[in-house]
């Protein structure tokens, strides 16, 4: 396993109302030094629900996806906020999201996305024995809920309006938990 760099700087060079954009200077154990921008944690990881609605049936939903201006077909998600657990927030979003609470919440795994660029992480999170509960959540309208068997995985990866990375990596791991 190679050495890590040195961090010789960091600083913030830009911020808006939801991200920090740092300038960190490098010195590889080479020597060659180098100047990386990422976009810069803001405190918690955020989670992401797969919620089954019995063993074969997961919940996806429907919203609006500024970034790639359509509606789009994925999990529920969201962040975890100050001195919450990550299980916490996770049936908290599935309350708000998608109208149910969760008997049994199981942590699977902690994914990075875009590790070259960005520090946030996200708690892939299974929920099963699910009842109805509902909690006032932030989203600007409705969510569409849809049911999907798990089974058709498979299928779902095709669709051209499923095509968030974190919800298929985490669709994948629900499957391969389910089935141990």
């Amino acid at each position: 396993m190679p050495r890590k760099p040195e961090i010789l700087n960091c600083q913030e060079v830009a911020r808006s109302r939801l991200f920090r954009v740092e300038s960190v200077d490098l010195r590889f154990s080479n020597g060659e030094e180098r100047v990386y921008e990422r976009l810069a944690a803001r405190g918690s990881a955020a989670v992401l629900i797969v919620p089954m609605l019995d063993d074969k049936t997961v919940l996806l939903i429907r919203e609006y996806g500024v970034g790639v201006e359509d509606y789009e077909l994925g999990l529920p998600k969201g962040r975890v906020e100050a001195g919450e657990d990550p299980l916490e927030a996770a049936n908290r979003e599935l309350m708000e999201e998608v109208g149910y609470g969760a008997k049994s919440l199981t942590k699977l795994k902690l994914l990075s996305q875009s590790p070259n660029y960005m520090q946030h992480h996200t708690q892939v999170v299974l929920a099963q024995g699910l009842y109805p509960q509902t909690a006032e959540g932030d989203e600007p309208e409705p969510l569409i809920v849809e049911q999907y068997p798990l089974a058709d995985l498979d299928q779902l990866v095709l669709r051209d309006d499923f095509t968030e990375a974190r919800s298929l990596a985490a669709l994948f791991l629900a499957r391969a938990h389910l089935s141990r």
